[in-house]
């Protein structure tokens, strides 16, 4: 028997555990130039080349060339694309679907939960003004100076402070970690999906209400969505003359979720006071980028809050390489994203182990 041909595009195990698993169970690797570190790898006419009768595929996230239908197609046996990480918005997945081919992805708590605990790094960092102060005193400042006054966030029951009003907009995994971390703070939680039973949102402690109300109301808007066709450019220039003028807006989701040039523009011309982002369009961003122009209105980081000690995406590996093994047995793995093509793929490849 041929072995089983795995295209790793954007490889993220140092060590090379998850290569010497699937090599021992008689597979052979190709790998691409991507990875974790720099997301811009081989373009779409090598990878083209390097799937050619590929029976899986398997990385974490790439931005030079998403896995297209033009990749996928490369090989006739393929029987699944597997994700390192959460999102599945550099697959094809309608392409994939439509071709009877998994698309698996890996919410590891050690990622999402990574990235509710940035959120509120984030957002206390901004409102109580730490970078400020601290690079005060450093740089020689006066003792105190109440231009580097901060916000207090929570309610307070001695003087009936009501606290900052916190709006989330997606109550997923993260949105929903994001919401019972803050809970304690007692500040009024309100949050948007249309997606989610009304259940969800009072176990979560959070008061459900529309999108143009949350935009209105809110100190701090939170967006925690995945990027579809829906969610494109889902915040722009109408949404962020909705917020406070004194509204800070967190982004930490994905970046063509956000029109860029018209959040830099709300942040040159003062609709909103500042923004906290983990994601853009374009990544790595742009040395010219205007952002990097904005001084203290804006929090960046590149696209790495969910990395941490004692997390990153190595469950996420471990979770996809799983994946990649049970698809190639001829089973369903256990966290299929597009689950409307199993019947489809079971007539396909059900019973037919490649190991």
């Amino acid at each position: 028997m041929a072995k089983a041909k795995v295209f790793i595009f954007a490889p993220n195990d140092e060590k090379g555990d998850s290569h010497r698993k699937l090599e021992d169970n008689g597979c052979e690797l190709v790998l691409g130039k991507a990875g974790w570190h720099n997301p811009q790898g081989d373009n779409e006419a090598e990878m083209v080349s390097m799937a050619q009768g590929a029976h899986a595929l398997v990385g974490t996230s790439i931005r030079s060339s998403p896995i297209s239908q033009e990749i996928m197609k490369a090989s006739k046996d393929l029987r699944v694309v597997a994700k390192y990480t959460i999102g599945v918005d550099d697959v094809d997945v309608d392409a994939a679907t439509e071709m009877g081919i998994m698309v698996c992805h890996a919410p590891t708590e050690s990622n999402w939960g990574g990235v509710a605990e940035g959120t509120i790094t984030g957002m206390l960092t901004m409102l109580k003004r730490t970078r400020e102060r601290d690079r005060h005193l450093k740089s020689g400042g006066e003792w105190r100076d109440l231009s580097h006054q901060g916000t207090y966030v929570g309610s307070r029951e001695m003087d009936g402070y009501p606290g900052i009003v916190l709006g989330i907009i997606g109550l997923g995994r993260i949105g929903t970690r994001v919401a019972k971390l803050m809970k304690p703070w007692g500040m009024r939680m309100i949050a948007c999906d249309p997606y989610v039973p009304d259940e969800k949102f009072e176990e979560a402690g959070v008061e459900k209400v529309d999108l143009a109300t949350l935009l209105k109301e809110s100190d701090v808007v939170t967006l925690h969505v995945v990027l579809t066709k829906e969610t494109r450019h889902m915040m722009g220039k109408e949404q962020f003359a909705q917020m406070k003028k004194d509204a800070i807006f967190i982004n930490t989701s994905r970046g063509y979720c956000v029109n860029e040039s018209e959040l830099t523009e709300a942040l040159e011309n003062d609709v909103i006071s500042g923004a906290v982002l983990d994601v853009f369009e374009d990544e790595p961003l742009s040395m010219d980028s205007p952002l990097r122009k904005l001084g203290d209105k804006v929090i960046m980081s590149p696209h790495m809050v969910s990395s941490n000690k004692g997390s990153g995406l190595h469950p996420g590996v471990v979770w996809a390489t799983s994946s990649v093994l049970t698809a190639l047995r001829g089973e369903v793995p256990d966290n299929v994203y597009n689950k409307e093509v199993i019947e489809q793929w079971k007539s396909r490849f059900g019973g037919k182990s490649l190991l």
